[in-house]
């Protein structure tokens, strides 16, 4: 545990301005935040403040390869940065799918469907320290996709991309969200919405998946989104709906470190819910004063203990200043410059 350690909203600082539904944040050693942004693509925040928007040109059916669609604009959910600075974006809405987008704006489809299904909403992205190993979570095979805010829904899977092509490596996930490896790189952790859970899946050296291990699960109110490692064996997660952000420890104890929500409205979240009526408006409706409803999570700064939280609902992140530092990301050494 991080003894006596919590954040007030009132204690936080804020980065960047006028961004456009920054649900990822990810960190580089140069100083640079990036935020997801809706509107095609990613929002560089350089280290002096300076803003740039880096979007991918929209597409028609020609050049993207996608069947009877109509001109594509990509709704950047979770993405990643890559080696050679390019990013992959996970499309929000149809035709889904994982795009890769370079630095000057020029876009093109890298993943689209498995075994014949094109799902239309992708929610993130993830490439590893392995060169070329991508991680990819669909949420949920119900359209709308707020069909799968349910207590009772699991069909949503991870596909992986690697030098054999995409395959399917685990499906029954309780609406997929984010998904990194551990440190050592030998588990795969994944949070699981809308069951409420955080699980794992052990990893083999080609790439297959073990059986799903729960490692926590949650109780009212905590709907678990985003995570990351710190260097000291604990696992943060930020919570949409509720705006928590939790440290687990290495023996499973859950210390909530930030916290704002109307207690009223989260009761109401919580009736919804357990009638499987949980729907888009009560996601876009959060009743608070400084955050709106924290998606994501990165560590940052040159000793990576700024933790930066991407959002659903605002125009700029929240930062505060941990006392333990945050594992080293693949992207960690990508240099804008690059």
């Amino acid at each position: 545990m991080l003894n006596n350690f919590y954040i007030r909203p009132a204690d936080l600082d804020f980065v960047g301005s006028g961004l456009v539904r920054p649900e990822c944040v990810l960190c580089c050693a140069d100083g640079s935040v990036y935020a997801s942004h809706s509107g095609g693509g990613v929002t560089r925040i350089a280290a002096d403040g300076r803003q740039q928007h880096i979007l991918g040109n929209t597409l028609d059916q020609a050049s993207t390869g996608v069947r009877n669609s109509p001109p594509v604009t990509v709704a950047t959910n979770g993405f990643c940065l890559r080696r050679d600075g390019s990013f992959l974006c996970a499309n929000l809405q149809p035709p889904g799918g994982v795009w890769q987008l370079e630095r000057n704006g020029e876009q093109r489809p890298f993943w689209l469907e498995i075994d014949g299904y094109q799902p239309p909403s992708v929610n993130f992205v993830y490439e590893d320290n392995k060169q070329g190993r991508v991680w990819i979570t669909v949420s949920t095979r119900r359209e709308p996709r707020s069909l799968g805010y349910r207590p009772d829904v699991d069909d949503g899977f991870i596909v992986l991309v690697d030098q054999r092509g995409a395959r399917l490596v685990a499906d029954g996930l309780g609406f997929t969200n984010e998904a990194k490896l551990d440190p050592g790189g030998n588990w795969l952790y994944v949070n699981e919405t809308f069951v409420r859970r955080t699980s794992r899946f052990k990893v083999a050296s080609d790439g297959t998946l073990g059986q799903r291990e729960t490692v926590a699960e949650y109780g009212p109110g905590t709907f678990p989104d985003g995570l990351d490692f710190d260097q000291q064996g604990g696992l943060w997660l930020t919570s949409v709906l509720s705006n928590r952000v939790i440290r687990l420890t290495p023996d499973g104890q859950q210390q909530i470190l930030l916290e704002e929500n109307d207690p009223e409205q989260l009761q109401e979240i919580e009736t919804v819910y357990q009638a499987g009526q949980l729907d888009r408006p009560h996601m876009d409706t959060i009743r608070t004063e400084v955050m709106k409803s924290v998606s994501s999570l990165a560590f940052g700064g040159p000793d990576r203990k700024t933790v930066y939280l991407g959002n659903l609902l605002d125009q700029r992140l929240y930062c505060f200043r941990s006392p333990v530092a945050g594992i080293e990301p693949p992207h960690w050494s990508v240099r804008f410059a690059d």
